[in-house]
């Protein structure tokens, strides 16, 4: 093991899983060598400086943040504690650079125009008939707002309209899928918030009882019967956080650590639910798919 005192460290429930299993990979066990403290704000990102400020009155050796909402709530909370971020967001969002992020804060940076492209892109590969799509996304987030310009650029140049329904509560999905019947929207991308990952099994089963093809922004959507992701790997993802960790485990400052961004994506493909659809998926695409559930 990599150290015999143990360490602390505060991290949001839903990435629990992953994030031991990177650790696991440098000889961190939980409750060996290792002391973890959850917090979830299940969906809610009110909730987030309640949590911060929790997380930093424990005294902890690091806090590891997911999304820009708790990680803006961990950035006001502490200046000193060494964090850990797996957010969206260009720099000036929460660090100064990705080179040299300075402060207390480093950690990988999902957004990408390659991801956010490639999403419109296999849509309209897969439902070639496609001209209105929508973002659904919750602009409350400050990351949002950079992915909803990348969308329209992505629409335009595959010559589709782009509309963007904002969602920040349960309440205003049920307003979103309206809109998506009465402005004829025939194509759903659907971003990756704490909202949309809470409400994950009510949007994959509204699009499916209202035929309407949506491109999502993880697996697990897929895996619950969504019709296609173009995502971050994340069993990628986890193995740079738990790089990090260790690296400030064992002394280094993140300021002297450059904020990383993904480098592998993966592609899924449900061809149960293309076939629910009456969609044909190109052998193109399938070709290039990283998992098919059938």
């Amino acid at each position: 093991m990599h150290h015999a005192a143990r360490r602390r460290g505060g991290l949001a429930a839903r990435s629990a899983c992953a994030a031991r299993r990177g650790l696991r990979d440098f000889g961190y066990f939980e409750g060996s060598n290792l002391i973890i403290e959850y917090r979830s704000a299940d969906g809610r990102a009110e909730r987030f400086p309640d949590l911060a400020s929790e997380l930093v009155g424990l005294k902890l050796d690091l806090i590891l943040a997911r999304g820009t909402p708790a990680t803006t709530a961990v950035q006001n909370a502490t200046r000193t504690i060494p964090v850990v971020m797996m957010t969206m967001g260009g720099p000036g969002a929460l660090v100064a650079s990705f080179a040299r992020p300075t402060g207390n804060i480093t950690g990988v940076i999902t957004f990408s125009t390659e991801l956010t492209a490639k999403r419109v892109q296999v849509l309209k590969e897969l439902v070639p008939s496609l001209t209105r799509v929508a973002l659904l996304h919750n602009m409350g987030n400050p990351a949002v707002p950079a992915e909803w310009e990348e969308t329209k650029i992505a629409a335009r140049l595959l010559g589709l309209e782009a509309e963007l329904l904002d969602v920040r509560s349960e309440g205003d999905l049920s307003d979103a899928f309206e809109l998506v019947v009465r402005r004829h929207i025939d194509g759903l991308v659907v971003g990756a918030d704490g909202l949309t990952q809470m409400h994950q099994q009510m949007i994959v089963e509204w699009v499916a009882r209202n035929r309407v093809p949506a491109v999502f922004p993880a697996r697990e959507f897929v895996e619950a019967g969504g019709l296609i992701a173009y995502a971050v790997n994340y069993l990628d993802l986890y193995f740079q956080l738990a790089t990090f960790i260790d690296k400030i485990f064992k002394g280094a400052k993140p300021s002297d650590l450059p904020v990383q961004q993904p480098t592998k994506f993966e592609l899924t493909i449900n061809l149960g639910t293309a076939n629910a659809l009456g969609l044909e998926v190109p052998p193109t695409l399938l070709a290039g798919a990283d998992k098919v559930i059938e």
